[in-house]
């Protein structure tokens, strides 16, 4: 059984209104310059970390890369900002969802466009502050360390496919 049979919400053609977006996931890594977002399931120990912000819902740590930022530039300071976490092990690329917009212009001026790339990564992470919570970025009011199937229930708040991106990322950070 493949892991796109095993994991069918996470590899279903999707669509993301909020940012006019079609998507398919894939374990196949995009080219750096497609990488728009990078997003972290972050371990600590044996529990997962989520963040909750302004909206409550709980969230994942990552973001929108900056101009000529490096993937692993983009990772630590995505974990500062929205987890208050630093690195603690090497970064483990998942998969991307791969997307295609259907906005006339990119998010950000620099950003390819209208192919682009979400990147997933798993990470051991030490929690070492409160996030930074910069202002043109989501407002995080709580992080918090959760048992494994907390943090998958908990994740379908932001998007169908997190369960299984989740139960996935546990199967390989624990396979490794």
């Amino acid at each position: 059984m493949t892991i796109a049979d095993r994991y069918p919400v996470l590899h279903a053609p999707a669509r993301w209104e909020w940012g006019g977006l079609d998507v398919q996931f894939s374990t196949d890594l995009p080219p750096d310059e497609l990488v728009t977002n990078v997003h972290v399931i972050c371990f600590s120990g044996d529990r997962i970390v989520l963040c909750r912000d302004d909206r409550d819902v709980w969230l994942l740590p990552g973001g929108t890369r900056e101009e000529a930022e490096s993937v692993h530039d983009c990772v630590v300071r995505e974990l500062r900002e929205e987890a208050g976490a630093e690195l603690a092990g090497p970064v483990q690329w998942i998969g991307a969802h791969y997307a295609t917009t259907d906005r006339p212009l990119p998010y950000r001026p620099w950003q390819p466009h209208p192919h682009k790339a979400w990147l997933w990564c798993t990470a051991e992470v030490i929690l070492a502050g409160a996030p930074t919570n910069p202002d043109d970025a989501e407002q995080i009011l709580e992080v918090r360390a959760f048992p494994p199937a907390e943090a998958v229930r908990l994740s379908a708040g932001d998007g169908p496919h997190l369960p299984e991106l989740l139960t996935l990322a546990m199967e390989l950070h624990h396979g490794r």
